[in-house]
């Protein structure tokens, strides 16, 4: 029996590195890197390439990833795409709040982003541009970082000190020479967010970009989510942001009523 209890702890303690090891390799993945081959995905997760050749194998068995033969890439699977609905269609968010994500890009007349909180970064889940010809790379993000971004900085303003330490210790990424990647002037300006009620991204991921962000609450008053306004700071001007925060801020409150917060 001990021998045998000594086993199945042995497998789940494998399965859980198996599955630690499949992120990994799901997180190389990005709307850059959209095709990676054998050898820049062993690059990047430091694993052996027997190992990565096999976990690959059995992700694309499983749907996971779809690989192209005749070059020898692979790509992430539609099974992801449909795992990605079902999440979507089953979070109050995302169906509460893209009538005023919709709404908001027509008014500002500028994209609009709506992302939750996974505890390192703010996710996308909604985007809205108020025309198609307005959907610039400038501003296409899947995943933003919280300590430079608009969207990212709203939530993060809300957040137990803890989580602003435990980013900080990470390292604070420098994208562009506006971003605040020392944690002392990261603290200052999330103080100021706090008192306003809003964010502003002067060019901290994207350079020309300019972001206005606002935090949204779940029922338990929990900032968890924030939705903002992008665009070229040609198009959307210093003299814009303090008329425009109003706005943001009135749909972020619309929605955080609609999931059950009361002030």
């Amino acid at each position: 029996m001990e021998r045998q209890a000594a086993r199945q702890n042995a497998d789940a303690a494998d399965g859980l590195k198996s599955l630690v090891k499949v992120m990994r390799l799901l997180d190389c993945f990005s709307t850059i890197d959209r095709a990676l081959s054998l050898a820049e995905i062993c690059q990047r997760t430091g694993l052996p390439k027997s190992t990565t050749h096999r976990l690959l194998a059995a992700m694309r068995e499983e749907g996971l990833l779809d690989q192209d033969r005749d070059r020898d890439r692979y790509r992430l699977g539609l099974k992801l795409f449909e795992l990605g609905n079902i999440v979507l269609s089953n979070m109050d968010l995302h169906r509460e709040a893209r009538p005023f994500v919709d709404v908001l890009a027509r008014l500002s007349g500028q994209s609009v982003h709506l992302a939750v909180f996974d505890g390192r970064q703010a996710v996308v889940v909604h985007r809205a541009d108020p025309s198609p010809e307005m959907n610039s790379p400038l501003t296409l993000i899947e995943s933003a970082p919280v300590h430079c971004t608009g969207v990212g900085k709203a939530i993060l303003a809300f957040q137990p000190e803890a989580v602003l330490a435990r980013l900080s210790a990470a390292g604070l990424h420098r994208h562009t020479e506006a971003t605040l990647a020392d944690p002392a002037m990261l603290a200052e300006d999330l103080a100021r967010i706090r008192a306003r009620g809003y964010s502003v991204d002067e060019g901290e991921h994207q350079p020309g970009l300019r972001c206005i962000g606002a935090p949204i609450r779940d029922q338990s008053g929990r900032v968890f989510a924030a939705v903002s306004v992008s665009g070229p700071a040609w198009r959307l001007p210093v003299t814009e942001i303090e008329p425009l925060s109003k706005i943001v801020i009135h749909n972020a409150n619309a929605i955080s009523l609609c999931l059950g917060y009361r002030a």
